[in-house]
């Protein structure tokens, strides 16, 4: 009878252990290390706002000027390659700034794409998507280089830019981005490559479709560009949105929403058109 009741015992034991054993491989296998994503920082051009009131819903800034930056990124994963923003159009590489007409903004830019790309051994026809915060003209320079790669944009964003009238009353705009053929519209945010590294947050206001990105690339924090939702710093601490968004109710809640995302992440806040913050994220990408 011992004998008989010992093996049960040992039986059960060994059972309570191989599902142990068992529970803890499925716990390992769940634990799945995210691909090495590498971010780099590229200059597209420099912007002198000689008008910073434009940048207000009244008359705040009224005869002050900044000075802003024109970044754009290159996010490399082992899926493929991202170019997130365009910075300025290649015409604006020239010996002397220019002044558009409305004397709002003064611009240049520094070098060509081609150029940029080669100091990170990369050519236009090594990207896989290329996505714009928005279509304004600092944010489109090079967009029409990648034809071949496939265009990420929101469905709002995209209809809206390129219908029969758009393409009359702002055919700049649908011109910086008509060899951008190849379309993925989404709805939405959007996890890129499919594995939480690589995140477009949908963010509207600033444009209907206006876009930020999320990105893990092994430093410290994960990095979280803000498009246009934020122009400089005291935009972002006194929630102050330019006279010339297309929704400012919109732009709010996405600064909301963004504000919480960024919490919620730990993530270190990149504006894109601050010079500190380019500076900034050059130093977080040397380290």
């Amino acid at each position: 009878m011992k004998k008989t009741f010992l093996l049960a015992l040992l039986a059960i034991i060994s059972f309570s252990c191989k599902n142990a054993e068992k529970k803890q491989e499925a716990k390992e296998e769940k634990v799945v290390e995210k691909p090495q994503v590498k971010l780099y920082v590229l200059n597209g051009g420099s912007i002198l706002v000689n008008k910073l009131e434009v940048f207000s819903q009244d008359i705040t800034y009224t005869g002050q000027s900044k000075q802003f930056a024109d970044a754009y990124y290159v996010i490399s994963h082992p899926k493929g390659n991202l170019m997130w923003d365009a910075g300025l159009p290649e015409s604006l590489i020239t010996d002397e700034p220019f002044t558009e007409p409305s004397g709002t903004f003064t611009l240049q830019r520094a070098d060509s794409l081609k150029n940029q790309l080669q100091s990170i051994d990369l050519t236009v026809d090594d990207f896989k998507y290329i996505a714009l915060s928005h279509p304004h003209f600092d944010h489109t320079g090079h967009a029409n280089y990648f034809k071949n790669a496939t265009w990420l944009v929101q469905e709002n964003e995209y209809d809206f830019i390129t219908n029969d009238s758009a393409k009359v009353k702002d055919p700049n705009t649908y011109n910086s981005i008509k060899e951008l053929t190849n379309v993925q519209k989404i709805k939405g945010d959007h996890d890129v490559f499919g594995d939480g590294t690589v995140v477009i947050k949908y963010m509207p206001g600033h444009t209907i479709g206006h876009q930020t990105l999320y990105v893990e690339a092994g430093l410290e924090k994960p990095i979280l560009l803000t498009g246009d939702l934020y122009h400089f710093e005291e935009n972002r601490e006194t929630k102050g949105v330019p006279s010339f968004n297309h929704n400012v109710e919109q732009t709010l809640e996405s600064m909301e929403k963004f504000e919480a995302f960024a919490k919620e992440k730990n993530a270190e806040v990149i504006i894109q058109h601050s010079p500190k913050d380019f500076e900034k994220l050059q130093n977080l990408l040397k380290k």
